[in-house]
């Protein structure tokens, strides 16, 4: 049986409730959600409720309307960006971005319509708030970033970022995919404005899954017009929340299994799997410091870091070492450049990029081991 150690890419396996959902919905109820129409549409329409409800519920939103449902953290990023920078405007970011932040906002800069900053991280992945502040002396309409970097895994002061930002009028856009479901989030609480997050990560949903959340006072542009299920009559998209952003027929099937999944992690506890997480990835980061060859990247303070591993091995670059894992001892890591190139130029890592290893709440120490043993035989 594999060993699935890439739970920073998907989480897997899944909470037994949750395929259960999904089997349930798939064969009972999976029709198109209208507010007015037969039970099965009224039945699916309530499965995007729930979810809504208890997205709100777990990140401390002001209304269950304002969670738009998308297709993944990607999706989320995108109509966050796309609908509020406009011409001329100032945008600050990092160079721990995954691809979903850097790659729409360097597009915008290349083609003349905005103004980009991207703040540098130290080696550990910590970004310094003075540097911020100092960003923040331009007029700035959006401050965008990740709450922990995909590689590294170091996690950001996301309150204090979010004080800073909200002072000198800029909104605050976070990149959750990395902590929604591994860490406590409080939108209200942390200054956020804009939350994405992939419903298909730590929150245990089926992939296909994500939201964004849109706080009172944010107007964001349609970035999606069509169908909403309800107003068929406006000429333009019904500016009522949350269908404003979300046309088309939503994933039904998936939110059933994204409402499972959080169902699960309010009763398991957010703080029993980080626990767990960073206990196995202490466990790991300790045998691989003991073989030679292997250097190991990352903040060495578990207090700011989840559950992220990236390493090297000398005599190996990262996709044969990966290769091998994968093929002669049926253990799944992610080898590359991890959709965030900056960071790997940052550590030197670019082209060729780093091993990760990101364990989940069923990995087991046991598990940990063998991949320990195998590193080692590989190496030797």
């Amino acid at each position: 049986m594999t060993i699935y150690l890439d739970n920073a890419a998907t989480t897997h396996p899944k909470p037994e409730v949750v395929y259960r959902a999904l089997d349930h919905f798939a064969r009972s109820e999976m029709a198109n959600p209208g507010r007015a129409g037969h039970r099965m549409s009224l039945a699916a329409e309530r499965v995007l409720d729930d979810t809504r409800h208890r997205l709100n519920q777990f990140f401390g939103g002001s209304s269950p309307e304002r969670w738009i449902l998308t297709l993944n953290c990607t999706d989320a990023l995108n109509i966050a960006i796309k609908g509020l920078v406009a011409q001329g405007d100032h945008v600050i970011t990092t160079n721990l971005e995954h691809n979903s932040i850097s790659r729409p906002l360097r597009a915008m800069e290349k083609a003349g319509l905005i103004s980009l900053t991207r703040i540098e991280a130290d080696r550990d992945g910590t970004l310094r708030l003075e540097d911020l502040e100092k960003a923040l002396e331009r007029p700035t309409k959006l401050v965008a970033l990740t709450h922990a970097s995909n590689v590294l895994g170091t996690v950001q002061p996301i309150p204090a970022i979010g004080a800073l930002a909200r002072s000198r009028g800029a909104t605050f856009l976070v990149d959750a995919a990395q902590t929604a479901g591994v860490l406590p989030i409080n939108v209200a609480a942390a200054n956020i404005d804009l939350l994405a997050l992939a419903g298909h990560k730590g929150l245990f949903g089926p992939v296909g899954t994500g939201s964004l959340y849109v706080a009172p006072g944010i107007n964001l542009r349609p970035w999606r017009e069509g169908g909403t299920g309800g107003d068929s009559s406006s000429e333009t998209q019904p500016t009522l929340m949350p269908y404003y952003l979300e046309g088309g027929t939503p994933n039904v099937l998936g939110a059933a299994g994204l409402s499972a999944g959080l169902k699960w992690l309010t009763e398991f506890g957010v703080d029993k799997i980080h626990h767990h997480e960073v206990a196995l990835s202490q466990r790991l980061v300790a045998g691989l410091r003991g073989i030679p060859g292997v250097e190991v990247f990352g903040i060495d303070d578990w207090t700011r870091r989840v559950a992220t591993i990236p390493f090297r091995l000398e005599t190996l670059p990262a996709t044969e070492l990966g290769g091998i894992l994968d093929q002669a001892f049926d253990i799944a890591v992610r080898p590359g450049l991890h959709c965030a190139p900056y960071v790997h130029k940052a550590l030197g890592s670019y082209p060729e990029g780093l091993l990760r290893v990101s364990p989940g709440p069923f990995n087991t120490e046991e598990q940990i081991d063998i991949l320990l043993g195998a590193i080692r035989e590989i190496a030797a």
